[in-house]
């Protein structure tokens, strides 16, 4: 589909610039529903991550556009965050642009229960290829039709990992096979992807769902400038003690052993920059 990682490159570094575009899933009993326009601005009127819809419609993304270019595909699914009960294979959490019925009847019926790929995606490390994986197990006679039914083929996920854990995920499904070297390329892009696309939850909610304050963010910002608690103090107002616990406080939070491993898992997390 290029002919070198240095033509997909190029394509790539077109990527970054992006707005985000969603449209929400009402996934139930009743047909599938498009709600309202779902963007960084209008995450303000939701009061935590709970409150966000499961299932999200991407449409319209730059950022996928130009990923296609790279490595064309039919249909994407961007799945996980790397917070307690919202890591892949917790709790469904995703944007994509599956058919909504497609979604709708693989939840509905619990398809997942007995989706071989699924299975794999949560049991093994590094790309899952559905061709595979079926060579192994084969799809449940369901799930199969299905999946031809709505076009869906070729399943090829790209786990997004941190300390060997599996948090999210990168689909992309496509008629003909992935190539070798747009698998290779999609390998190394994957988190970049992954974290463009999920910024703006990752922005709103994570920092509120892991109880950190923005005292505590502040201190944590700061001490990676490098300052130490004193100066901290003099460019907050903080007094000494306050800057000590708040960063105490944080590096708690963030399960972490002292003051610099706190601030290496906050930038890892994006909590500060």
């Amino acid at each position: 589909m290029f002919s070198s990682f240095g033509e997909a490159g190029c394509i790539f570094n077109k990527i970054f610039i992006f707005e985000s575009d969603f449209y929400l899933l009402s996934i139930s009993s009743r047909p599938v529903m498009k709600l309202r326009a779902f963007s960084a601005t209008s995450l303000e009127d939701l009061p935590d991550l709970q409150s966000v819809p499961q299932h999200r419609r991407l449409t319209k993304n730059p950022l996928i556009e130009r990923l296609r270019m790279a490595v064309p595909h039919d249909f994407i699914a961007i799945s996980g965050l790397d917070v307690d009960d919202f890591r892949f294979g917790q709790r469904l959490c995703f944007d994509t642009n599956l058919p909504p019925a497609f979604i709708e009847t693989y939840i509905i019926e619990e398809l997942g229960r007995i989706d071989p790929f699924r299975d794999a995606a949560l049991k093994t490390e590094g790309t899952i290829i559905e061709s595979e994986v079926y060579t192994r197990s084969a799809p449940p006679q369901r799930l199969a039709y299905l999946a031809s039914s709505f076009g869906i083929h070729n399943r090829t996920l790209f786990p997004i990992t941190r300390n060997g854990v599996t948090y999210g995920a990168i689909t992309l499904t496509r008629t003909e096979p992935f190539e070798t070297d747009e698998i290779a390329f999609m390998e190394m892009v994957a988190d970049t992807i992954h974290a463009a696309v999920t910024k703006p939850l990752r922005q709103r909610f994570v920092a509120q769902h892991m109880k950190l304050t923005p005292g505590e963010l502040i201190c944590l910002t700061n001490a990676s400038f490098g300052l130490t608690s004193d100066e901290i103090a003099k460019t907050t107002g903080y007094q000494p003690d306050t800057v000590n616990s708040y960063i105490k406080s944080a590096i708690k939070k963030l399960g972490a052993e002292n003051r610099s491993h706190a601030i290496a898992e906050a930038i890892r997390r994006r909590l500060i920059r």
